[in-house]
């Protein structure tokens, strides 16, 4: 999963990537509320870990902004030295999910963000999957399109199930890439498309039949379930 965290302590955010990097996330920081919203404007995260207190804003006005811009799927963690009953409630109130103290204790920590993004994405750590005429088959990383198996390479059924995972959501670029390619992975754009056309054409992903993969300018690609199309008759 990719989950960004601002925080003005970078002693903080080491702790942060180095705890979240431990349990196979990626984890990418930020020290300002200005390059959060930035970040956040071409960029996608599964998870957000916000501070209170800020140089530039605070955190529930990013909050507020995130729940506006965004909306309410995205689950937000804040961890903060501010701890009284009336902090956590004006916390939870202006969108988080869930409330920390500092210091940071990496178990707890740990804990909250597996709870969330469990609560959040609950199809990412099922067995098989079904989707329609479409079954996924995890522990043979096999996809069966009404009931025939399909010949995808290794990332195309890996970018195929993650597609379906997150059916609806607006996927950056960098996250697609993060992963399927992994974090550290040189990815041209081009590659990116080609695969994405080629898993339109192996899949039938079109709107005739319920489903279609938009690309979202500067962004990234947003694949959905969509109503199918009635077909045209001919007059006799």
């Amino acid at each position: 999963m990719r989950i960004a965290a601002v925080d003005d302590d970078p002693l903080q955010l080491e702790l942060f990537t180095q705890s979240l990097t431990a349990l196979g996330h990626v984890c990418q920081t930020f020290e300002t509320g200005a390059a959060l919203l930035k970040a956040l404007r071409r960029d996608t995260f599964d998870l957000l870990i916000v501070d209170w207190e800020l140089p530039d804003t605070s955190g529930p006005d990013i909050i507020r902004w995130v729940r506006e811009h965004i909306g309410p799927e995205l689950p937000i963690l804040f961890v903060t030295h501010r701890q009284q009953e009336r902090d956590i409630v004006e916390g939870l109130a202006c969108g988080a999910d869930d409330f920390m103290g500092k210091p940071v204790r990496v178990a707890e920590l740990n804990a909250r963000v597996s709870a969330l993004l469990r609560r959040a994405y609950p199809q990412a750590a099922s067995g098989e999957l079904e989707f329609g005429r479409y079954r996924f088959l995890p522990a043979t990383r096999e996809l069966l399109m009404d009931g025939q198996s399909v010949a995808l390479k290794a990332r195309e059924y890996e970018l195929a199930l993650f597609l379906f995972q997150n059916l609806g959501r607006l996927l950056s670029r960098d996250h697609l890439r993060d992963v399927i390619w992994g974090h550290s992975a040189e990815v041209i754009s081009r590659s990116l498309d080609t695969h994405i056309s080629r898993l339109r054409t192996l899949l039938e992903l079109r709107p005739a039949n319920g489903y279609a993969i938009t690309s979202v300018y500067g962004v990234g690609y947003r694949f959905e379930a969509v109503q199918p199309r009635p077909q045209q008759g001919r007059t006799p």
